[in-house]
């Protein structure tokens, strides 16, 4: 099949099309191009408000598209060497929840690690389908949780013959990569689909010397965040289908959760990032990659710091790494990643993307400039000199603890439960999540038991300042847990 014109954006064309023809609206939005609602227009632009519509012949239906989004979606597929590309507008989250409803019902099994993104649990909860976690092995010295190791995955698959797919992280939030193509074969072996959340990954796609993308290695369905690293517009996302897809069905499992007002600032943000990405991608990650580096090398020259990069990789939990990551570890200098975030924030105007507990995520893109990193690199320097202290034996290293895992996330999210204080609830099943947000990784997830260990970590992201999200319970003083459980069967390990 002959490649497309990628110089070409059919939803930005259409949209600049109808802005000439003068119609007169009467439909919705009310804000009518923006005259409605001037404060909001002269804070976001007339541009902008008046390209804010909905739905009609000439610019196509996002839950039916039959023309130019139909058009931008056949472009996105052939630039990401993909079957089939639906836009995606209520970002990754929806993205990774069609893609696990399109293959999963209630009952069946799904083999995944147990640090995935939230929304992977919550597709679990809203389709019925039960984990098979493969715990990822744990760099002790940063405190991170890796990749899948191949030899877990094949035991997995082994004990669970009748799994219906197996979903990778591709990467982790850190930039670790699994043995992806190995994992696709042994899914592919097994009568199973593979699906990869490549929230973090767009640029796996269009860059070099960067770990391999799903769809180059054959994986059934892929999630892949354009606003994050692709340049698009925030809440902006593909879904990805390779050959083996049913693309009429999955559309209808987006149609089940999506929005029937599909935003057309979102649709043509991906339209255009698309085109620059597949024009420019090349060019475009080599300078992000560059900076990065840069960034890497100038931090770990300011001592204590460890920005790490592919020295890591040992060919199974870590099969490659993702180089554009800025991932730093600061335990050394005494202080928790989160507590060199805020550091960053409240007194030198630098935001990064997360801290937790041991780790600082700086996320590098093509927005940004040497002068950039150069002041994040002295702002760090500055924060060791004024910051430093010894590493305490109090200090927590673990970003991930491994679940113990009493019922199916649905099963225990729709219980009867009760509400009780974090101290009381030890040993009771958990009927809600407890994340740091971002990266969204539940510490705890519904149907899984509450140990000591996961307290511990709870009380000590609390006290050095993680934004805590998921319970009932705002102040997270209390966890909702299933009634009558009574904490039977609780082992401490």
């Amino acid at each position: 099949m002959a490649k497309l014109d990628q110089d070409h954006a059919p939803v930005l064309e259409a949209l600049a099309r109808f802005r000439g023809m003068r119609v007169v609206p009467f439909d919705v939005p009310g804000h009518k191009r923006g005259k409605g609602n001037p404060e909001l227009t002269a804070f976001l632009g007339e541009q902008c408000m008046s390209v804010d519509v909905n739905s009609m012949k000439p610019l196509d239906n996002l839950c039916h598209p039959i023309s130019v989004i139909r058009e931008g979606e056949e472009l996105a597929a052939d630039a990401f060497g993909a079957a089939h590309a639906f836009f995606m507008v209520g970002g990754t989250t929806s993205a990774v929840q069609s893609m696990v409803l399109s293959v999963c019902k209630r009952g069946d099994k799904l083999i995944l690690p147990r640090n995935v993104h939230r929304s992977v649990i919550n597709a679990l909860i809203l389709c019925g389908a039960i984990p098979v976690y493969v715990n990822p092995e744990t760099d002790q010295r940063l405190g991170i949780s890796l990749g899948m190791c191949l030899r877990n995955v094949e035991q997995a698959v082994r004990e669970n013959p009748d799994a219906k797919a197996i979903l990778v992280n591709n990467p982790t939030y850190y930039g670790v990569c699994s043995n992806l193509r190995a994992i696709v074969e042994l899914a592919h072996r097994n009568n199973m689909y593979c699906l990869a959340d490549e929230a973090h990954g767009t640029h796996f796609y269009f860059g070099e010397d960067l770990p391999l993308s799903a769809m180059a290695a054959g994986a059934d369905l892929s999630s892949v965040s354009m606003h994050k690293s692709g340049g698009s517009l925030t809440q902006s996302s593909f879904l990805l289908a390779g050959p083996g897809i049913n693309a009429d069905y999955v559309r209808q499992v987006i149609n089940l959760t999506q929005t029937t007002s599909g935003s057309y600032l979102l649709l043509s943000s991906l339209d255009v990032s698309r085109k620059s990405l597949a024009l420019h991608g090349k060019e475009i990650f080599r300078y992000v990659c560059r900076l990065a580096d840069y960034g890497r090398r100038e931090i770990n020259a300011i001592g204590d710091y460890y920005a790490f990069s592919r020295e890591l990789c040992n060919g199974d939990s870590i099969y490659d790494f993702d180089i554009t990551k800025l991932s730093v570890n600061t335990l050394q200098i005494g202080l928790a990643g989160i507590e060199v975030y805020d550091i960053l924030r409240d007194e030198y105007d630098i935001q990064t993307e997360f801290g937790d507990l041991g780790n600082l995520l700086a996320y590098i893109s093509v927005g940004d400039r040497q002068r950039d990193v150069e002041r994040l690199v002295s702002a760090l320097a500055e924060i060791r000199r004024r910051f430093r202290r010894s590493v305490g034996p109090d200090m927590l290293r673990q970003e991930y603890i491994s679940p113990q895992v009493a019922t199916a996330p649905q099963e225990a999210f729709y219980a009867e439960k009760e509400s009780l204080p974090l101290a009381e609830s030890m040993g009771h099943i958990c009927s809600e999540f407890v994340m740091c947000y971002p990266p969204g990784i539940p510490i705890l997830a519904p149907g899984e038991r509450i140990t000591p260990d996961i307290l511990d970590y709870i009380r000590y992201a609390k006290e050095k300042g993680c934004s805590m999200t998921g319970p009932e319970d705002m102040d997270i003083e209390r966890l909702n847990v299933v009634k009558g459980d009574g904490g039977d069967g609780f082992v401490v390990q």
